[in-house]
């Protein structure tokens, strides 16, 4: 599983980044770039829950690992996009802006939103993605063993 942006499936990449900003980042990458458009919502958004499931050691049988909260909602923009989201969590605000984004990159703003917003964001996970990483790297343990006197 990657954490980066997939060449080969641009529309999975860029939902998956707006999945995991963090809350209200998106709204205020969009409102610094341009004013939201008019839209129809075809799904509100709303609060829910999905199953989570799991693999031990990512290729044994599956099972449901838990319950997770989600809130969901669809839009359609005056031109027709339609955009979807799906965020963790009950952010009803966050799922809008993610929709609108998704919906909005499906017309000729992509190029422009992609560099204005996907990419401060893919950047700011890569970031703390390290930040984690450097902090649990402070905390590693290396244990060795001396050589006994017996040999």
């Amino acid at each position: 599983m990657k954490d980066t942006v997939n060449d080969n499936n641009p529309r999975k990449a860029w939902m998956g980044l707006l999945a995991k900003a963090p809350e209200g980042r998106a709204a205020a990458l969009l409102e610094a770039e341009t004013e939201r458009p008019a839209f129809t919502w075809l799904r509100a958004p709303e609060i829910g829950s999905t199953m989570v499931r799991a693999r031990a050691g990512a290729t044994g049988a599956p099972f449901n690992l838990g319950e997770m909260t989600i809130t969901r909602c669809a839009l359609t923009l005056e031109t027709g996009e339609v955009g979807h989201s799906y965020i963790q969590g009950r952010r009803k605000a966050d799922a809008e802006v993610a929709a609108l984004i998704d919906a909005l990159m499906q017309t000729p703003m992509a190029s422009r939103l992609r560099s204005a917003i996907l990419e401060p964001l893919e950047a700011e996970l890569v970031d703390a993605k390290a930040a984690r990483a450097a902090k649990a790297a402070a905390t590693k343990v290396d244990f060795f063993t001396m050589t006994r006197g017996e040999d």
